[in-house]
């Protein structure tokens, strides 16, 4: 999330042509103790060579976390789009992320599940679906959405796929 914040701030992918020479480039990480609900843990911020980048989600010197990542995901999972996700952030905490930079944070979590390892055996498989209201070339219709979720030998759950149709 921090690497994809100092890229939105720098303005150019990492090892990326654009960045020689630009006056700004990545140098390096710093370790930095963070404390949460779920304990303390030692983290490396990326940082820039002119010392300007400042994470939105963790200040400078700051070692404590609102857990803004998990709340970003779950608003994402439930529908909220990239733009929805920056106007929620800039009017609950003040935060100014751009729509970019929410999809660069959560793109690698979402290729991560896509690519996750699935079990050989599901003896349990239960079908449903939602309806959710869709824009559709300027009007708003229904589309039901198919969830297909999966129970392993070991009692584990998968969420197998899922597909949209109008």
């Amino acid at each position: 999330m921090l690497e994809a914040e100092l890229t939105d701030h720098l303005g150019y992918e990492k090892y990326e042509a654009k960045g020689r020479n630009s006056g700004n480039s990545r140098n390096g990480k710093v370790t930095r103790q963070l404390n949460s609900s779920a304990g303390s843990t030692t983290i490396q911020v990326p940082r820039d060579r002119n010392g300007e980048f400042e994470p939105t989600l963790l200040k400078k010197y700051g070692h404590n976390t609102n857990e803004l990542e998990e709340k970003i995901l779950g608003l994402y999972g439930k529908g909220l789009s990239t733009r929805d996700l920056q106007e929620t952030l800039q009017d609950l905490y003040g935060v100014e992320i751009s729509p970019a930079t929410i999809s660069a944070m959560i793109w690698p979590m979402v290729e991560a599940w896509q690519n996750r390892p699935l079990a050989a055996i599901y003896p349990i498989i239960y079908l449903d679906a939602i309806f959710v209201k869709m824009r559709r070339e300027g009007k708003v219709e229904n589309m039901a959405v198919y969830n297909v979720l999966g129970v392993d030998l070991e009692g584990r759950r998968d969420i197998l796929g899922h597909w949209g149709r109008s």
